[in-house]
C-alpha cells in the first residue's frame, strides 16, 4: 500500500507531537506540507527536520492540498479555526486528524457532520487519554462488569498553578477562540466519562465563575503584578506565575522569535486584564442511561491530578492519579512532553459489596501524559487495521458528543439553568 501524504496546519507546540510521529512511521507515511499564518513558526519545524517541507500560507490551503497531493490533513490550528480545516480538507477528498476539541460552538458540530456526510471522509479527534494504560484498565473493568451497572460517577480534577495558570497566559484566556475551559480542557474529560459509562449525555447543569485568575482576582488575592507580559518586563523578574519563554530554546524560537508575525504573545500576566473564561466550574449530567454524574475543574490547585468514583449496583471503583504533589516551581516546559519533575502516585480499587477493596496492578506509563502520546500516535500513524477492543480511536461523533456536554455547560452558566442536549441549537448528532 503506498504512503499517506500528511499535512500539519497550524504549527505551535503541538503540532510538534504529529510531525514527529509522522516522520517517525515514514514506512508509513510521509510529510509534505507545513500551512500557517506563521512563516517563522513553520521554518522552526523545518528546521528540525532532514528534509525539510514545502510552506504555505493559511488563505493557500486549498492549493497546498492540490499541489501537494495531501490524503491526510493533521489539525493543530487555534480551536475556534478547527471546523474551517476539517471541512475544508474533507471537501477536498482528505481524512482528517484533528487536535481536540473539534470545534468550539453546536454550527460547528453540524458544518464537520454534513461535510462528513457528503464526502465519506474519516475524521480522528486525538483524546490521547484514551490510549492511557491507566483509563484503558479503568474502561476495561468498566465494560467488563466490575461494578455492575453504573449508578453515579464523581469525578474531580485538579489543574496546579503551574499547568493552569498556562490557559490564562495564552489565547485559551478567550472565550471566543477556545471555548472556554469546558470545551477546550473539559473535552478530554466528557469523553473519558462518555467512553467510560458507555452513555451519552442527555440533561447537563453547571456553575463556574473566574475566581483565581484575572485582573481584579489577582489583585483581590494578593498575586497581582502591573505587567501585560513577562518579557522585556522587570515586574515579572521574581513572580512565581511568569512563564520565561526566553529561558528555553524550543518556546523562544517557536514563539518569542516568531511573534513579530503576528503579535501573538505567549507568555501574557494571568492576572493581566482580558480573561474571559472560568477557573472554577461544577456540573451535573444525567446519562442516557440513567447514570448520574457530578464534575468539578479547578484550575489554580497546588498539586495536580485528578479524583475518579463509580458506583455500581456490585460495588465501587476508585482512581487516585497525582501527577505531582506540589509545585516546586515554574519551569518553561509544555505540559505533557515531559514528566512533572515533582513526586506523584496512582492507585486504581475495585470494592465489591461485602468485600474488600482490592488493588488493581497498573502498567507504567511513562512522559507525554503517562505514555498516551506515544500509543495513539503509533496507532495513528503506524501500521493500519491494528487490533483496538477497547475503542479508543474517536471518530467525528465522539467529539461531537464529548463537546455536548461542554457547549451545555456553558449554555447552563448563561441561563442558571439545567440545559437538555436535545435542544442545543444546530447540534449535528441529534
Amino acid at each position: 500500500m503506498a504512503r499517506r501524504r500528511y499535512a500539519v496546519v497550524g504549527t505551535g507546540a503541538r503540532a510538534e507531537l504529529h510531525v514527529d510521529a509522522i516522520v517517525g512511521h515514514a514506512d508509513q507515511g510521509e510529510l509534505v506540507a507545513f500551512c500557517d499564518v506563521n512563516p517563522t513558526r513553520m521554518a522552526v519545524h523545518n528546521a528540525r527536520l532532514d528534509r525539510p517541507v514545502p510552506t504555505y500560507a493559511a488563505e493557500d490551503f486549498p492549493r497546498m492540498i492540490a499541489d501537494e497531493r495531501v490524503d491526510v490533513v493533521v489539525v493543530c490550528t487555534v480551536d475556534r479555526h478547527h471546523d474551517t480545516y476539517i471541512v475544508e480538507a474533507l471537501d477536498a477528498g482528505c481524512d482528517v486528524v484533528t487536535e481536540k476539541p473539534m470545534t468550539v460552538d453546536p454550527a460547528g458540530v453540524d458544518k464537520v457532520f454534513d461535510a462528513v456526510e457528503r464526502t465519506d471522509g474519516r475524521v480522528t479527534v486525538t483524546f490521547n487519554y484514551r490510549y492511557n494504560p491507566v483509563h484503558e484498565k479503568v474502561r476495561e473493568l468498566l465494560t467488563g462488569g466490575a461494578v455492575g451497572e453504573i449508578g453515579s460517577v464523581h469525578f474531580e480534577w485538579l489543574l496546579d498553578v503551574r499547568h493552569g495558570a498556562d490557559y490564562f497566559r495564552r489565547w485559551h484566556r478567550d472565550k471566543a477562540a477556545s471555548g472556554g475551559l469546558m470545551v477546550h480542557k473539559a473535552t478530554h474529560h466528557f469523553d473519558l466519562l462518555n467512553w467510560w459509562v458507555d452513555s451519552v449525555p442527555e440533561v447537563v447543569y453547571a456553575h463556574g465563575r473566574l475566581f483565581f485568575y484575572g485582573d481584579e482576582n489577582g489583585k483581590r488575592h494578593g498575586h497581582h503584578r502591573p505587567y501585560d507580559r513577562v518579557h522585556g518586563s522587570p515586574e515579572a523578574a521574581d513572580d512565581p506565575f511568569a512563564l520565561h519563554i526566553g529561558r528555553d530554546d524550543w518556546l523562544r524560537r517557536l514563539y518569542l522569535d516568531a511573534e513579530h508575525e503576528d503579535g501573538y504573545h505567549r507568555d501574557r500576566n494571568p492576572f493581566a486584564p482580558g480573561v474571559s473564561i472560568e477557573d472554577d466550574m461544577s456540573v451535573l449530567v444525567r446519562y442516557a442511561n440513567g447514570a448520574n454524574l457530578t464534575y468539578h475543574l479547578t484550575a489554580y490547585s497546588p498539586w495536580e491530578g485528578y479524583r475518579l468514583m463509580v458506583n455500581g449496583s456490585r460495588g465501587r471503583l476508585e482512581l487516585e492519579v497525582v501527577e505531582n504533589n506540589w509545585v516546586s516551581g515554574q519551569r518553561p516546559a509544555v505540559h505533557g512532553k515531559e514528566a512533572n519533575p515533582e513526586s506523584g502516585h496512582v492507585r486504581l480499587t475495585v470494592q465489591p459489596l461485602f468485600g474488600r477493596a482490592v488493588e488493581v496492578p497498573l502498567e507504567a506509563g511513562g512522559a507525554g501524559h503517562g505514555g498516551a502520546d506515544a500509543r495513539m500516535t503509533a496507532a495513528l500513524y503506524g501500521p493500519p487495521g491494528l487490533p483496538d477492543p477497547l475503542g479508543r480511536r474517536a471518530t467525528h461523533r465522539d467529539g461531537a458528543l464529548s463537546l455536548a456536554t461542554g457547549f451545555a455547560a456553558n449554555r447552563s452558566l448563561e441561563t442558571g439553568g439545567p440545559v437538555r442536549v436535545a435542544e442545543l441549537p444546530a447540534v449535528g448528532w441529534r
